[in-house]
């Protein structure tokens, strides 16, 4: 298949330049449209707390736990897709390259209407196996039949933006996801505060919302761009690609499914608390996710950067990106973790005046910010393990902090430090999986994982190679 003409104008070149510039660059965006995405659950989740009150605020966030756990095993394939991408383009390998897109458009059509279906009908009996307050337990479950009805929008507008990004174009889903959050922001004020529709209010405006970023994504693609664009004539499902996808995705996948499912553990053992703490605790994450943005934009670009670069066999880019990526991250987590320390307090007014629901929050984001550098050291190694298609290790490494560490310590310190003990311990499980994290970069193993064997990579590199 010939090169499209477009395509290489289209999408950021990662492979030559100057690397921190490029990955800057390429983070600034795509960081930009996560805050923007984010807004959704963090606009819901202020109109509600302020609005409707500490339960409607305690039963939004209650049912993120749930959502992401039948999420997070689509989103780990797509995961997966999003790399043989960034490395079939690298390795201007275009025919690949498009039966990837094509795999991936059907994939996730089907996948998204199976979740739909799953999350309606266990949406119910989950929450009351996750012991959430009585007094929240409705709420929270029309919130997330209404959110399953809309999985295909979700799917669709995220499907885009990674396909998107692994070709190192982080703009253009700036572009939809900015004008989808203003639409729901609006849409949040009229459904909850004209109509007065409380939770199903901010839960149909974040569907509606999500739709219309679908749409002018389509849109899009299709006017502008037909080698990326998603027309179902003449559309094909390549089973070897998908079992690339698989292999590369699924790992991922599963470390997702089974970090939801400790996520369901420590909600199970905040919902204990009581509603304060439940809506301590949602305000408070809300919160930390904006903190941590940085972080997680620039682990998505270095795997993109390192991606790309294996692809074309240029592994001391790869080398040097890492390092320049490190040192932006862990100082702006540093800046960060002062400014949240400082202002936590007056952040989690924002959700919810309530004294009590004030100082669970405050005091979680005083505990878990102080260890921002540590997760922003592992986030981008982990990163560059990734764009080589090293997803394995990671989620063994993840598993075992948190399954190993976290969840045990969270029951045993809140035992006889209360909700202050669940806190404790996730940065205690950040530091165990930075200190495993590290270890395998050192040995530079998962630099064979690279799935295009451009020629000017020769044979497997020393474990030097991998050293910071």
């Amino acid at each position: 298949m010939e090169k499209p003409v477009f395509l290489e104008d289209y999408v950021k070149d990662l492979t030559s330049g100057n690397e921190g510039s490029l990955i800057v660059k390429f983070a600034i965006p795509m960081l930009l449209g996560n805050v923007f995405q984010q807004l959704y659950n963090t606009v819901d989740s202020i109109i509600v707390g302020n609005v409707v009150g500490k339960e409607a605020l305690a039963a939004v966030g209650a049912s993120f736990p749930i959502m992401f756990l039948l999420l997070s095993l689509i989103m780990g394939i797509t995961m997966g897709a999003t790399i043989l991408i960034s490395q079939y383009f690298g390795a201007k390998d275009y025919e690949k390259l498009k039966k990837t897109l094509d795999t991936t458009y059907i994939f996730l059509f089907f996948g998204s209407i199976a979740i739909s279906i799953l999350g309606i009908l266990l949406s119910g009996p989950i929450l009351r196996l996750m012991n959430t307050p009585q007094d929240i337990i409705s709420q929270a479950q029309t919130y997330l039949n209404i959110i399953f009805a809309g999985m295909l929008t979700l799917f669709g507008y995220n499907a885009i933006s990674a396909i998107l990004r692994g070709l190192g174009d982080s703009k253009t889903p700036l572009y939809f996801i900015i004008i989808a959050t203003l639409l729901n922001i609006v849409l949040d004020l009229v459904f909850v505060m004209t109509f007065g529709w409380g939770v199903a209010g901010v839960a149909w405006a974040t569907v509606i919302s999500q739709g219309v970023s679908f749409l002018s994504g389509i849109l899009y693609l299709n006017k502008n761009h037909d080698f990326l664009g998603i027309k179902f004539k003449g559309m094909r499902f390549d089973g070897e690609i998908f079992k690339k996808s698989l292999r590369i995705g699924l790992p991922a996948g599963v470390q997702q499914m089974l970090f939801s499912l400790g996520m369901m553990a420590l909600q199970f053992l905040v919902n204990g608390f009581g509603t304060d703490t439940v809506a301590g605790f949602i305000a408070a994450t809300r919160v930390d996710t904006f903190a941590s943005m940085p972080i997680f934009s620039f682990g998505a670009a270095i795997s993109a950067f390192a991606g790309q670069n294996l692809g074309a066999g240029k592994m001391e880019r790869v080398r040097r990106g890492h390092r320049v990526t490190l040192m932006v991250s862990v100082s702006l987590a540093f800046i960060t973790a002062i400014f949240i320390f400082l202002l936590g307090g007056f952040m989690i007014r924002m959700f919810n005046s309530d004294p009590e629901v004030v100082r669970i929050g405050s005091n979680y984001l005083k505990i878990v910010s102080a260890f921002y550098g540590v997760v922003a050291w592992m986030f981008i190694t982990t990163g560059v393990m990734r764009g080589a298609g090293d997803t394995f290790v990671p989620m063994i490494i993840s598993i075992l902090s948190l399954w190993l560490i976290r969840v045990p310590l969270a029951a045993i310190f809140s035992g006889f430090m209360g909700e202050s003990g669940i806190w404790w311990s996730i940065p205690v499980a950040w530091s165990v999986g930075l200190i495993l994290t590290l270890i395998y970069y050192r040995t530079g193993r998962w630099m064979s994982k690279v799935v295009v064997k451009n020629v000017q990579m020769g044979q497997r590199p020393p474990a030097k190679a991998g050293s910071l």
